[in-house]
């Protein structure tokens, strides 16, 4: 078939364009499930344009799920099944402009290279631009800086990030849906009293656990669920009796899945049948190194269904402690009225030299510097990997500031996590730290018989994140962790 594409020229990116038009048509239903598209090759021809143009936009489709790759016989429409109950639209009325992996114990002069997954390069860290903004800020409001501030946050710091949500990531929201906060930790905490007693939160059964440890902590019952190629499990979901989902659908840790928009709309189905919510946290979409980033769930909820998460801890630095969450309106107003006793845990002057870098536009130029950056490292690291034994596979490329190693044959939980560990204390004794995937069972999860019922089979996998690490760690780094994978047979149970 062919495809109508009215293209502007001196308009939007030409990949933009194509990719928009196809995503449009299958959100009204004009391109159906299952329906064939052009290759890229004569759809380029057709409207006369570099077929590269036409083959970002296909990996974009490809990415965010709408399409689907089938070898030798081309592209075709997804299964979006559940699409009806997404509104692609805005949030409600916009009223304004601790892993337990080993150690790496090297001997001797032997080097520490340490792939952990939550570290970033700090050598990027703007220390004269934030010093400079410091200085600013003490001099032109000293003294309101030492007065009690906003609960939900500073106004202009506030209404920066609903202009930047708005521009960078598509949301639509206001300054009093946002509420700012020193880390996840607090915000969560303050959330689980927000969604009142008794909730019950679904997680995806290897996650962030801190997180599932802090819910818990403030009372929330976390249950696994178990997550398949497209993410977290409806199904399962549904089965853990859960009325909260914690999720991170444009790249899950550790598994670095992208959920596609088929079963982002089949969780927002859910969310709305009851009073349930969901929980997005959105912790590294800026590094995202192969097309655009991957919309947010929020900027499709139209239901107020999501509450979405952001930190600049992964674009700045962890030590800024500064993170923000984004609540439906009714939720909002709940805050406004009953939760403004608890005073905002980030400092003015944070706060204030916050503003000035995103508003400023310092923000936006550091992270395609550092984005820049952190590819060279990633390519760096795939490329390194290219020599692992057979059976071996690389997950989650392309976006985030990590990957995934993984066994290509299935083993018993046990066995599974006792092959990880093998391989993660023969690289430990020689100086080099990975981390074994089953070090992210969040503690509800850490059950044989549930992981058998529910998962069956796990596959051996490791987490090798690389942002710290400069080309020459990355290379030696995987050399060794090589070794210790040809080192450490497999056992099957």
């Amino acid at each position: 078939m062919e495809l109508e594409i009215n293209l502007i020229q001196g308009g939007p990116p030409l990949y933009d364009q194509i990719y928009g038009h196809i995503r449009d048509a299958i959100r009204t239903g004009e391109l159906k499930t299952g329906e064939r598209i052009p290759s890229t090759r004569s759809l380029a021809s057709y409207l006369n344009i570099a077929r590269s143009t036409v083959t970002t936009a296909y990996d974009q489709l490809l990415s965010e799920g709408y399409i689907e790759s089938r070898p030798q016989r081309g592209y075709f429409v997804a299964d979006l099944a559940g699409l009806d109950y997404m509104p692609f639209g805005r949030d409600e009325e916009d009223t304004s402009p601790d892993t337990a992996a080993l150690p790496a114990k090297g001997t001797g002069e032997e080097e520490h290279i340490d792939f952990s997954p939550r570290s970033i390069d700090l050598k990027f860290f703007p220390f004269s631009t934030w010093a400079k903004l410091t200085r600013s800020a003490l001099t032109n409001g000293a003294a309101e800086m030492f007065s009690m501030g906003d609960a939900q946050g500073d106004l202009p710091l506030r209404a920066t990030i609903a202009r930047s949500l708005l521009l960078s990531r598509g949301v639509h929201c206001s300054p009093e849906d946002i509420v700012v906060g020193a880390g996840n930790d607090y915000l969560l905490l303050l959330l689980s009293r927000l969604l009142g007693e008794g909730r019950t939160a679904g997680m995806e059964y290897v996650s962030y656990v801190r997180a599932s440890r802090v819910l818990y902590r403030a009372g929330v019952d976390v249950r696994p669920v178990a997550i398949d190629s497209r993410g977290m499990s409806v199904e399962s979901l549904r089965a853990s009796g859960a009325d909260v989902a914690y999720v991170m659908p444009s790249h899950q840790f550790p598994t670095g899945i992208v959920m596609p928009v088929g079963r982002r709309s089949e969780l927002l189905y859910w969310a709305a049948e009851k009073d349930r919510y969901i929980i997005e946290d959105d912790y590294d979409s800026e590094f995202r190194y192969r097309g655009r980033p991957i919309p947010p769930m929020k900027a499709s909820d139209s239901l107020g269904k999501v509450i979405y998460l952001g930190t600049f801890s992964k674009s700045i630095a962890p030590a800024i402690r500064v993170s923000f969450m984004v609540l439906p309106r009714h939720l909002a107003e709940v805050f406004g009225r009953e939760y403004r006793v608890f005073s905002s845990t980030v400092s003015r002057l944070d706060q204030r030299v916050l503003t000035a870098y995103i508003g400023e536009g310092y923000l936006e130029r550091s992270v395609n510097r550092v984005r820049k950056a952190y590819r060279i490292k990633h390519d760096c690291l795939l490329e390194s990997l290219r020599g692992l034994p057979p059976g071996y596979a690389i997950r989650g490329a392309d976006a985030g500031l990590h990957l995934i190693v993984e066994e290509e044959e299935p083993a018993g939980p046990e066995a599974a996590s006792e092959r990880e560990r093998e391989v993660a204390l023969l690289a430990g004794k020689r100086g080099v730290r990975v981390y074994p995937v089953s070090d992210d069972l969040i503690d509800s999860a850490r059950n044989l018989s549930w992981l058998k019922r529910e998962v069956g089979k796990l596959k051996p996998a490791w987490v090798l994140g690389y942002a710290a690490l400069d080309e020459g760690q990355i290379k030696r780094g995987t050399d060794i962790f090589r070794e210790c994978l040809e080192e450490a047979p497999a056992r099957r149970i």
